[in-house]
């Protein structure tokens, strides 16, 4: 018998977890995870990028839980000797259309106080960035870049070697839960588990793991993957750190850029393409299941009649390199073919209301014994400590722990 099970052994699980038994010492702590890994899925396969908190809209459940997570993460990163490097950013403008939303990101990150950061012209914008051009940019130097398998591996190694009676399982995929009076058990791939209180923090299968547990939600999750392209030899003498474009208000994502690596090399991307499977980190990946579910749930066709012409062009940069490039080439003009090769690709988990609208705030429920995190997109891995926090608060609350 545990006293709280967790799912999902993402950065956001696991600083659930430890955050949990930082609250309550002498708790039992279970954390499950289906893969064979820790942060298999949206935590092994994001940009790496620690966020500094400017785009959020200030008052936001997001843009609080970025700016502390943030402050959090990057002392525990150095805390625990955790590969990261607080290298800044430059967010850049093209052409005049994209100033009015330029001085609205930026007043956004004021409001959320995040520090240092500051509007520069064309000529800043090469002195940080030689090969990028711009009209104007901001500065933005507490953003970073962090190993985020780095830090769910060390919270679970904390987690276990802090509070032994706590455990974390891998390949322990969670089939059905049982209600009893008191409690629950989680049946899983691994034998069954008993705890008096369900957490789930399941990414991409939040949705699904809420609803075996009784608790179904109003939206759905359907997955975007990312493509990513790398920076051949001669390309990344190109980049320096980190090159954002001034985001598109009207799309819901923040457009392709350029981000150095912890351990090396320099990614360009990502698109953002409607997936067949939920975890199909190849363009020629499917499931009938997840497409069906997809396209049963009138919340994704009305987001497609919305965004039909922004779906196409990301459908383009997946399968042209040359559409890619150009749409690279905004912020860094010279780059060439020879440039850019071939990289990995990660899976978005968007949270779609039924009107079709993409939920952008964290969203967190809790009814009777458990508590769901239903929507954590980006930033939540930088904000994952902070989340945690949010949620040990929650589950003391609702669960009356002592």
């Amino acid at each position: 018998m545990y006293d709280v099970i967790v799912v999902g052994g993402g950065c956001v699980g696991l600083a659930t977890a430890y955050k949990l038994n930082l609250r309550y010492p002498n708790k039992k702590v279970l954390v499950l995870e289906k893969e064979d890994r820790l942060s298999a899925h949206q935590t092994g396969r994001n940009s790496g990028v620690i966020h500094s908190g400017i785009y959020y809209k200030p008052g936001s459940f997001k843009a609080k839980n970025c700016v502390d997570g943030r402050r959090e993460l990057v002392a525990f990163a150095r805390e625990n000797k955790v590969a990261h490097d607080i290298c800044g950013k430059i967010i850049v403008a093209t052409q005049q259309s994209e100033l009015a939303h330029m001085n609205k990101v930026f007043n956004n990150g004021q409001a959320n106080g995040v520090e240092g950061i500051e509007l520069i012209d064309a000529a800043k914008i090469k002195e940080i960035e030689p090969h990028a051009q711009g009209i104007a940019g901001i500065w933005v130097p507490c953003t970073g870049i962090i190993d985020f398998v780095g830090v769910t591996n060390k919270l679970a190694e904390l987690l276990t070697q802090k509070f032994p009676q706590s455990k974390v399982l891998t390949g322990a995929a969670v089939t059905a839960f049982e209600k009893k009076q008191e409690s629950t058990t989680v049946i899983t791939s691994k034998g069954n588990y008993e705890a008096r209180y369900i957490i789930t923090c399941a990414g991409l299968q939040s949705d699904r793991i809420a609803k075996k547990e009784g608790n179904p939600s109003d939206s759905a999750i359907v997955g975007f993957r990312g493509d990513y392209y790398e920076l051949s030899e001669q390309g990344m003498s190109k980049v320096r750190n980190l090159i954002y474009p001034v985001p598109n208000p009207q799309f819901p994502f923040l457009g392709v850029h350029f981000t150095r690596m912890i351990h090396g090399g320099v990614e360009c991307g990502p698109n953002a393409v409607f997936v067949f499977k939920r975890e199909g980190y190849h363009k020629t990946d499917f499931s009938l299941i997840d497409t069906a579910e997809a396209f049963r749930f009138g919340g994704t066709w009305k987001f497609f009649a919305k965004h039909w012409r922004f779906g196409l062009d990301e459908y383009r940069g997946a399968f042209s390199k040359a559409y890619f490039l150009r749409r690279l080439q905004k912020l860094i003009p010279h780059l060439t073919m020879a440039d850019i090769v071939p990289g990995r690709a990660g899976v978005r988990a968007m949270a779609l209301s039924p009107q079709g609208q993409m939920i952008d705030d964290f969203k967190i429920e809790g009814k009777n014994n458990a508590i769901h995190v239903l929507n954590a997109p980006s930033p939540a891995a930088t904000a994952c400590l902070a989340i945690g926090e949010s949620v040990a608060e929650m589950a003391q609350q609702r669960f009356l722990l002592d």
